[in-house]
């Protein structure tokens, strides 16, 4: 009988690295992607094999269809079809500026990598998972996102996420009757080293500006999802889960 298969785009490090780790610990088998960490993923790759599951590390870029295309293609071949598809990868630009100091190339890379691409890399991945009757989708936004505000400096990234939002929503609904679940992680401000990092590991450490006291890890995020993937979890489907530990990271207005 044949394990499982998770696609996690964006996983050579950080938050899918994290979730790749914790899902192969659940036994599914992992396919690693990649755009330029290819040293990282291969490190990866061993590691997870290690844990008696089957690993491969794949570079694509989800911003071009193309890759897309191959990213799936080579998945299927490596390891079979897919059957939790968790689209963790999504550019960002760090650096706030208004709209209107976007480059056109910008905003195309911007909304080609956190919704086109993600809508892509769902269609592609659905037939497989409509003939097995099972499977996961995960999606990823950011805090509040649900609520469709105002976010100055991130307008861009901010609108490519809420329609990911209402496409959640819609998947969801038009897919329950297949037993394929479609939900959205929302992060709280995980940031640098804690990407990688264990709940034990920021337990002990202080974060002023989360209302819950500690800084969050990449483990707050890949148990929620490693939980949405259980056979159990067909029950919820079309959410949007916020693991921010209380904190709104959008700042509803500007100085004059």
């Amino acid at each position: 009988m044949k394990s499982k298969v998770a696609l996690i785009t964006g996983s050579a490090k950080g938050l899918g690295k994290m979730t790749a780790l914790r899902l192969a610990d659940q036994g599914f088998d992992i396919a690693i992607n990649y755009v330029h960490s290819r040293k990282e993923a291969l490190e990866l790759e061993k590691i997870i094999q290690a844990k008696g599951v089957r690993c491969t590390a794949i570079q694509a870029d989800i911003t071009r269809q193309q890759d897309i295309e191959e990213l799936v293609g080579q998945v299927e071949l490596r390891l079979g079809g897919v059957d939790i598809m968790v689209n963790n990868a999504g550019p960002f630009i760090r650096e706030r500026r208004l709209f209107a100091d976007y480059t056109p190339a910008e905003i195309h890379a911007l909304m080609n990598g956190n919704l086109v691409g993600t809508m892509l890399l769902d269609h592609r991945v659905l037939p497989y998972m409509r003939r097995q009757r099972w499977g996961r989708i995960i999606h990823f936004g950011f805090g509040h996102a649900g609520e469709a505000r105002a976010w100055p400096h991130r307008a861009v990234y901010a609108a490519a996420k809420v329609g990911l939002v209402s496409f959640t929503k819609t998947l969801a609904v038009e897919e329950a009757p297949s037993g394929v679940t479609v939900n959205m992680i929302c992060p709280g401000d995980i940031r640098g080293d804690n990407k990688e990092k264990t709940i034990a590991e920021v337990s002990g450490m202080r974060d002023d500006e989360t209302p819950r006291g500690r800084p969050g890890s990449g483990e707050d995020i890949a148990r929620v999802i490693a939980y949405l993937c259980e056979d159990s979890s067909d029950f919820i489907t079309g959410n949007i889960m916020d693991i921010s530990g209380g904190l709104d990271p959008i700042r509803p207005s500007i100085p004059l």
